[in-house]
């Protein structure tokens, strides 16, 4: 078995049977978690090859190359696999989501700034616990804003710190 090395991007294996890395997730994993968890697609993940850097760091890359690759970055952050619950990021929700058909909580203005700003939420949610993908209107149609964490009916904002944002009244 290989191993992982932390400032090293390896592409993922397409399945288990072709894994050379114990605990690094595969291909077929990333697809099938986004299927089964939010609904999307795999067809949506065809053009993107994944890799890990770090310990669990997963990014989508849309193009291929050879493995593996010493770079600072290669595509988007895409996800953490190395904790309990998989975790996806802010980028990958909002370049994905909109094509989520479950486990998408729809906040209304007052409620999505409290989101952005890093809020926590008290939220009825009749859905699966866990991270959800938190969407808005805007220009009219539903869009991605985020990750939430729903536990014991409160809606926990996953709005990176440097990424929040305050809003002021009209």
């Amino acid at each position: 078995m290989s191993e992982n090395v932390s400032h090293r991007f390896d592409r993922l294996p397409a399945t288990e049977a072709k894994r050379d890395v114990e605990s690094r997730p595969t291909r077929e994993a990333i697809v099938d978690f986004w299927a089964d968890r939010f609904g999307v697609d795999p067809e949506a993940f065809e053009a993107y090859t994944f890799w890990e850097r770090g310990n669990g760091k997963v990014w989508a890359f849309a193009d291929d190359l050879e493995t593996p690759v010493d770079v600072e970055a290669l595509g988007m952050s895409f996800m953490r696999t190395r904790q309990e619950h998989w975790k996806p990021t802010t980028e990958a929700v909002q370049r994905f989501g909109a094509r989520a058909t479950r486990n998408v909580i729809h906040l209304d203005r007052g409620a999505a700034e409290r989101f952005l700003a890093g809020e926590d939420q008290q939220r009825e949610w009749d859905g699966d616990w866990g991270y959800l993908i938190v969407t808005h209107d805007i220009a009219g149609e539903p869009e991605p804003i985020g990750v939430g964490l729903y536990v014991h009916g409160e809606l926990r904002s996953q709005i990176p710190k440097g990424r929040r944002r305050e809003f002021g009244g009209e």
